[in-house]
């Protein structure tokens, strides 16, 4: 499997390399060469390890040998705490929540970055090279991606996540990590200004190339091709059905597409936007029209430049990278570009009142607890169904102790965090805060990666 750039200029990769990679250095995200077709539904669930294996192997087959990534797999999910690893319950009728956060992070980015961070280790060990990953995150890829990398020597991680803009669970996830090669920064800013500062670094050659940096959040194809699994794993339990899914940078809703592509009998893609719904009014008008973000409960989709709608684009125009960058050069320039978009998408908004309502519904109808992102998606099913037969499964992205205060607001009820959590209130954190200066940042990254190398914390209270 070959991979290509969506911006058409930047070298053709094996899976290897991009998964080193990243970002395309043209500034694009790759892509499969061609995608392959999955085998037809088999009689009767199978074990999740086994339909990964299944679904992913295409995509890495010539970078590395059977046996140690049917092993990497196993060892990925086995320390989630269902044997399912991503079960799916029924809140209605013919209306199920896939439960994607059973890992260690308690969010649906584990079920990816368990797997990325341990093909990371191989690929850089069998090179005998060290690498740098530095991740923007709203909340969730951050805490997943320090515990796939934390402790491993060929990888140093800075995670970016905005100021105040994250949840207190989500933000000491990441900040109470206590391990030399992990760094967190907090950004006066946005998540799009921690993204932006991202693109910008891999932008920077000299710097990408001096520290070798490399990315684990959803612009590696890596990851999307890890949330593919799911998606399929879904449908041979429940059959062919509509998929409803809360989104912010567009990633998950992303796999599912991809997955629709190769044969996965996905119906239809309902998208769930919060307040900041550029995607919602794509969908709706054509026009992806970037406005100011505003904060909300849902804080993990607080986006308003969606990078992996890039890779939706690049498809639908006949995989042009040249039309790509126009498309996209235009939008930066204009804050507004007229873009097409795929009929499969349907899309909701609901603003915070209505997600409370969404969250008090579901317990008071089904005992379940949800996070307010879960709600979002389960709100926008509820709109967006064709009638009370047509099978919807809903993502259910971030356990609801991750966002206590709305839970509790909306139910009455603080959800607790697993016993293995449980003290993490009093666990010290360590973070750095920065401005959302290129310059600033980057000489910040060099004097982490530098202190981490030689053994030592570079990790302060704020």
């Amino acid at each position: 499997m070959k991979y290509v750039s969506t911006r058409g200029r930047a070298p053709v990769l094996d899976f290897a390399d991009v998964l080193l990679a990243g970002l395309a250095t043209d500034g694009g995200l790759y892509v499969p060469e061609e995608l392959p077709s999955l085998p037809g539904a088999t009689d009767g669930r199978r074990p999740y390890v086994d339909v990964a294996v299944e679904t992913m192997w295409p995509f890495v087959d010539g970078a590395m040998a059977p046996g140690p990534f049917v092993a990497m797999v196993a060892d990925a999910y086995a320390g989630f705490d269902h044997p399912d690893v991503c079960p799916l319950t029924e809140i209605d009728r013919r209306l199920w929540v896939q439960e994607l956060w059973h890992g260690p992070t308690l969010a649906f980015k584990d079920v990816a970055l368990q797997l990325v961070g341990r093909l990371f280790d191989a690929e850089l060990t069998r090179r005998g090279e060290r690498a740098t990953i530095v991740v923007a995150t709203s909340g969730d890829t951050g805490s997943a991606a320090i515990e796939a990398c934390a402790g491993r020597s060929t990888l140093d991680i800075v995670v970016l996540h905005p100021a105040g803009r994250v949840s207190d669970v989500q933000r000491r996830l990441m900040t109470t990590v206590d391990a030399p090669n992990v760094h967190n920064v907090a950004v006066e800013g946005t998540f799009d200004d921690c993204q932006d500062l991202v693109k910008a670094m891999f932008a920077d050659d000299a710097f990408r190339r001096d520290l070798r940096l490399s990315a684990m959040n959803s612009i590696n194809w890596a990851r999307v091709m890890a949330q593919l699994v799911y998606y399929r794993s879904a449908t041979e339990a429940v059959g062919r059905c509509a998929f409803a899914v809360p989104t912010g940078n567009f990633g998950n809703v992303l796999a599912g597409w991809y997955a629709r592509r190769m044969g996965v009998p996905v119906d239809r893609l309902l998208i769930g936007s919060n307040r900041n719904d550029i995607v919602c009014r794509w969908v709706a008008t054509g026009a992806l029209v970037s406005e100011e973000v505003v904060p909300t409960i849902s804080p993990a989709m607080d986006v308003q430049v969606s990078s992996n709608v890039e890779r939706v684009l690049f498809e639908l125009l006949d995989r042009d990278g040249a039309r790509v960058a126009e498309l996209l050069g235009r939008a930066r320039a204009l804050g507004t570009v007229e873009a097409p978009c795929d009929p499969v998408f349907s899309a909701a908004r609901l603003d915070d009142d209505e997600t409370r309502s969404v969250i008090a519904e579901v317990h008071a109808s089904t005992g379940h607890l949800v996070d307010p992102h879960t709600a979002v998606g389960i709100g926008a099913a509820r709109r967006l169904r064709r009638g009370g037969d047509e099978p919807i499964v809903c993502l259910s992205t971030a356990h609801p102790a991750k966002f206590p205060d709305a839970v509790e607001a909306a139910t009455g009820i603080r959800p607790p965090l697993p016993d293995r959590l449980a003290d993490l209130a009093e666990r010290p954190e360590r973070f750095d805060l920065l401005p959302a200066d290129l310059g600033v940042v980057q000489a910040h990254v060099r004097g982490c990666v530098g202190t981490s190398a030689r053994g030592g914390a570079s990790q302060h209270l704020p």
